[in-house]
């Protein structure tokens, strides 16, 4: 992902560690990061660039790319889109602006495993472990593509650093912060042709940033401001299978009815599209930092997200008149069926979150350096309106309802210390600290008279819930030979769900208080083989707790709660890998072998042992997967200017035991596929143009825990697809950073790049249709 040449980052190992950190390089933080030399120390690569907070110590898989790199050479609209070639990850992303949708997948989970990742920004959390599944996604809204410095990831959950939800990977992105004065502007149009089922059509928008910062004396800032239009393509399908129909003549003869299989291969007919939608996003972001000394740092982030959708509906169907039905009876080819409001219903939501983030550190290279970080991330405001709920949700009045998640969100408090009893570079280097993360969620269903600009009425239903994680960790990375480093960890966690209650028109009924302890042993092994070979081995426990949403479900029934599990249990997990690195001349190349054993994973399933129909979250006894990652990056591979960069991913992940479901068993854990591949190639014609080629596959894979949905190629399917992404970058006055600035100022950098994004036009699915061929524009001035 990353090339020595034209890079802020050399990265020979996967390992990133900042010079100021491991080879007492000074302790300015104001320090010019073109002042400050790469070294390598054993199997560690020391950078000169502002650091990640991922503990690069530990000798475990850690892959990066800059932002730099990001803008040179991928089409990267949202900042998800910085791990779009990164091994062995993929972001579910339907289309430009997904706010709600786009989950984090990883080496052994799926994109319906949301909780099962950790992402971070500066070191404030964005992933949403309020639940667990494709509506709980991380808030990529709070970062741009434009303020990335570097984004990093840690693979497994072998950093007593984390919770549970490491146990697939840390994401963890470094936004900027100036040195001296700069100012961005950005603006890029796109737009995608897109054809399924009946739509034949195309959708587009536009995005414009401006930002701008600086630093004078010990005091630096930034701004940043983003604006999202975009419209998106259909992500749903109204359907009906054919066996449902009634043989007759009773209701309104339609035509526009399209016939095809759906996942399980039977024979159903598609209605209409549903949920087009238009998103208008606004993105502010304020950093401010102090230097209270050369070794000691107070900074501030605050965040600000607004986001306004329109969902619409476009029936296929037509009467003898050529009139669209939306409702009531229609008969197709002698069947009949009955089409409900919710079949093609729109809806709207209105959503402003704030996020706060604090922090203090020290840098003194002694013995002792000391971190307290608070952060804070509230749904200040979150509005859906619908004229009428979905089937099985509640039934409110015709008018339509409100649902409203005000006061939902999580903070964070993080202590944290480092100690050196033998100094900068000696035997031991240890980690320790306190945590502790709280989650709130609240959600109001109510009646209103008007769905579009009506305000709330009497309550339908009511859900709440709060969850606690409070933690202790310690881990010691010691340097016991020459060539060997190990790091062991533990980790203590105290765990509390409280506060939980449903309600509905008649009143609230409350969940009990559940609270539990967990230890998570964490060990890792690196050896120095030769000057040029590494081998690493780490393995560690992690235990993922149930989130708000999965221990509060249910409804109520005869004035008690029902389809709900009190018990449910965490997800326990034994994660191992075992790799071997090569450093190249211009570049690496490692060959990883990994290992995951899951208890009591959680998921949504029908609990067939007990004879119940209704699906809520259940424990899936025994998860196993085995698998094997290649890795490779080379600057100018047999030809100046070429980089390349790959992956080639195989996991076989099984369901061993699962006694609610026997179906399941023997059969592929859900959404995650056999093969991945991706593929990076760019060049540099001279300093000033650029042009990349990228490629991504992933193999076959199911929605179902026991695999009866084999079509993937359908809507609800899950199929494999390979893409082909193509990008052209021109710079004028590429020189424009060199330290040669008379009176302090830059001549400005002019950047213009077309971009396609599956330039092969591929249809492929993820439960929603995935975006078509669609290209991008953008011009951007540098200060």
């Amino acid at each position: 992902m990353e090339s020595e040449r034209n890079s802020p980052v050399t990265r020979w190992s996967c390992l990133a560690v900042p010079v100021m950190f491991m080879m007492g390089a000074g302790a300015a933080w104001a320090t010019d990061p073109a002042d400050v030399p790469v070294k390598t120390l054993g199997t560690v690569t020391v950078v000169g660039t502002r650091p990640t907070s991922l503990p690069t110590q530990i000798p475990t898989t850690i892959e990066g790319v800059t932002g730099a790199e990001v803008a040179e050479r991928i089409n990267a609209s949202d900042s998800e889109d910085a791990l779009k070639y990164f091994p062995s990850l993929l972001v579910r992303k339907r289309y430009i602006g997904d706010y709600d949708h786009a989950v984090l997948a990883t080496r052994a989970s799926g994109t319906n495993n949301s909780a099962r990742s950790l992402v971070y920004a500066d070191g404030i959390l964005l992933s949403n472990l309020l639940g667990n599944g494709a509506t709980f996604t991380p808030r990529w809204g709070m970062v741009t593509p434009e303020e990335i410095e570097r984004v990093d990831v840690l693979y497994g959950p072998f950093s007593a650093a984390y919770s549970g939800n490491s146990v697939g990977a840390v994401v963890d992105y470094v936004t900027r912060m100036p040195s001296g004065f700069e100012a961005h502007a950005r603006v890029s149009s796109f737009g995608e042709d897109f054809s399924v089922y009946g739509t034949n059509d195309s959708y587009g928008g536009w995005q414009a940033s401006t930002s701008i910062g600086d630093r004078r004396g010990n005091w630096s800032w930034w701004l940043n401001y983003n604006r999202l239009d975009s419209d998106s393509h259909p992500i749903g399908f109204a359907n009906r299978l054919i066996s449902a129909g009634t043989p007759g003549s009773v209701g309104t003869p339609v035509t526009g009815a399209i016939a095809g299989r759906d996942p399980r291969n039977r024979d159903w007919l598609i209605l209409g599209a549903t949920n087009q939608i238009h998103t208008l996003q606004d993105h502010a972001k304020a950093k401010l930092a102090y230097d209270f000394s050369p070794t000691l740092r107070f900074s501030y982030t605050l965040g600000w997200w607004q986001n306004e959708a329109v969902r619409d509906s476009q029936s296929y169907l037509r009467d003898a008149g050529g009139t669209s039905i939306y409702d009531g009876n229609i008969n197709v080819d002698g069947r009949s069926y009955a089409l409900t409001a919710t079949d093609f219903a729109p809806s709207r939501g209105e959503l402003r979150h704030v996020m706060h983030g604090v922090s203090a550190k020290t840098n003194t290279q002694g013995a002792w350096d000391w971190e307290f970080a608070a952060s804070l991330y509230d749904f200040d405001k979150d509005i859906g309106r619908a004229p009428i709920v979905a089937p099985f949700a509640l039934g409110c009045g015709r008018a339509g309802c409100i649902t409203d998640q005000h006061g939902t969100g999580w903070n964070a408090v993080a202590l944290k210390g480092t100690w050196r009893p033998h100094g900068v570079g000696g035997e031991h280097l240890v980690d320790f600290g306190y945590q502790r993360e709280g989650y709130r969620l609240r959600t109001r269903v109510a009646n209103t008279n008007d769905w579009i600009d009506g305000v709330a009425g009497d309550r339908i239903a009511a859900f709440r819930g709060n969850t606690e994680l409070q933690s202790l960790y310690a881990q010691d990375t010691w340097r016991f030979a020459q060539d060997w480093r190990t790091t062991l960890g533990i980790r203590f966690e105290d765990w509390q769900a409280f506060g939980g209650a449903i309600g509905n028109a008649a009143g609230t009924l409350p969940f009990a208080e559940r609270t539990a302890q967990y230890f998570s042993p964490k060990a890792a092994l690196a050896y120095q083989v030769a000057p040029l070979w590494t081998l690493k081995a780490s393995v560690g426990r992690a235990v993922r707790t149930p989130t708000v949403a999965e221990l509060y479900q249910g409804s109520i029934a005869a004035g008690a709660i029902v389809n709900n599990d009190p018990t449910l249990l965490p997800e326990k997990s034994w994660t191992g890998e075992l790799s071997a690195e090569r450093e190249l001349t211009r570049g690496s190349l490692r060959a990883t072998l990994f290992h995951e054993d899951t208890r009591d994973a959680l998921y949504s399933q029908v609990n067939v042992a007990a004879g119940l129909t209704v699906t809520t979250i259940q424990n899936v006894d025994h998860i196993r997967t085995t698998g094997g990652e290649l890795a490779y990056q080379l600057a100018d591979a047999g030809l100046a200017g070429l980089d390349l960069s790959g992956s080639l991913t195989f996991a076989h992940s099984i369901i061993v035991a699962n006694d609610n479901f026997p179906a399941s068993v023997g059969k592929a854990q859900p959404r995650v596929p056999d093969w991945r591949a991706n593929m990076l190639a760019s060049y540099r014609w001279g300093d000033n143009w650029t042009t990349t080629l990228g490629a991504r596959y992933s193999g076959k894979q199911y929605n179902q825990l026991d695999n009866s949905d084999p079509n993937g190629a359908s809507y609800l399917g899950l199929s494999d697809f390979f893409v082909v992404d193509a990008r052209v970058r021109y710079r004028h006055n590429a020189g424009w950073a060199e330290p040669s600035r008379p009176n302090n100022r830059m001549t400005p950098q002019i950047t213009a790049a077309l971009g396609i994004d599956n330039l092969n036009d591929a249809k492929y699915w993820a439960f929603h249709p995935y975006a078509q061929r669609t290209y991008t524009a953008e011009v951007g001035v540098d200060f």
